[in-house]
């Protein structure tokens, strides 16, 4: 039985916030003592947990003494700040920001993928980009049989990867298109509702996004491959939750679809559901509030004899946020370094 821990949720009133709490209650995470964090201006709300009404407080610094976790799904800047003041007061810090994923000291981790990477933290867990997640869980088997030489990866990622603020301005920008009244748009560089935007955060020098940056470079993080030859493109669709990708790897020899199958079938974590003459292939409405990755419509590519072609989807604010850290707690326990 693992011990009960004492937890801070920094961010409990957003969006990841709701699903660590019904995360915390779906798998009985043993917690002797949960608080709940937030900003000044959501403090002194209740939340019920467990049979009990919990009231949010301010983030503080004091707020961590004594706190085993401290889990972190705030901004950037906040992540900057309260890390290291959780892991000097004695917590482990696990974030979900981009504040710490490529700092050398943190590891980057997909619990199925590296877990062994806990054993070297140094205070501060660094949990990838809610694209990242189905991306490397869905590379990492295929890698395990061959080389790896490339990859395309093109996102179709929903507006809850944005925070509550865009959902609920998907929503009425939804409505009012749908009632002929002017569109409202603040949250997204453009109209999002019956739209693609093929921009995610800020354009780099490059031409490329900051999220199809960190895709890359957190990908190559944690499958332990720094020269991975890999590029992307992220788009926002108008979507409430989870993200799709659209993945074209080239190996080093071919690899049939049906062995690809059954390496994502034997990966934990993934659902293979691949049957599209029938219909048999994810989608995100199917795939929200799920665990897992979810890997179909995988084939031959017509364009190369050593290339395949799949699709995959996960909940983003499940695997891709609050899930993956929470089984990082729960492999650190198991492991017998939490």
């Amino acid at each position: 039985m693992a011990r009960e821990l004492t937890v801070a949720l920094v961010g409990a009133t957003g969006i990841v916030g709701a699903e660590f709490l019904r995360l915390f209650e779906e798998r009985s995470t043993p917690i002797k003592e949960l608080r709940l964090l937030a900003t000044k201006r959501s403090a002194g709300r209740e939340i019920s947990f467990r049979g009990t009404k919990l009231r949010v407080e301010e983030t503080t610094h004091a707020a961590f003494d004594g706190a085993d976790v401290v889990f972190i799904s705030a901004t950037t800047a906040a992540s900057q700040e309260l890390c290291p003041v959780a892991r000097d007061r004695g917590a482990i810090a696990f974030d979900d920001s981009s504040a710490w994923r490529m700092d050398d000291s943190v590891p980057l981790v997909v619990p199925e993928i590296n877990g062994a990477d806990l054993r070297d933290h140094q205070g501060i867990i660094a949990t990838p980009n809610c694209s990242t997640v189905p991306l490397a869980q869905t590379l990492y088997p295929l890698m395990q049989v061959r080389e790896v030489r490339r990859v395309v990866a093109d996102t179709y990622q929903s507006a809850s990867g944005a925070g509550t603020a865009l959902v609920h301005e998907l929503r009425q920008q939804t409505a009012a298109v749908l009632a002929g009244d002017p569109v409202n748009v603040e949250q997204a560089p453009k109209q999002l509702a019956f739209n693609a935007i093929p921009q995610i955060d800020v354009f780099g020098e490059d031409g490329y996004t900051k999220e199809e940056t960190k895709m890359v470079n957190e990908s190559r993080k944690i499958l332990h491959t720094p020269d991975l030859a890999i590029s992307t493109t992220c788009v926002r669709i108008p979507t409430l939750v989870s993200h799709a990708v659209a993945v074209h790897v080239e190996l080093d020899r071919p690899l049939d679809p049906a062995e690809a199958r059954e390496l994502w079938a034997a990966q934990d974590g993934v659902t293979v559901l691949d049957d599209p003459l029938n219909g048999g292939y994810p989608t995100p409405l199917e795939s929200t509030a799920q665990d897992d990755v979810f890997v179909g419509r995988a084939r031959r590519d017509a364009s190369h004899p050593n290339g395949l072609v799949y699709w995959c989807v996960t909940d983003n604010l499940v695997k891709g946020a609050a899930l993956n850290m929470i089984q990082m707690v729960e492999w650190m326990q198991e492991d017998g370094i939490l």
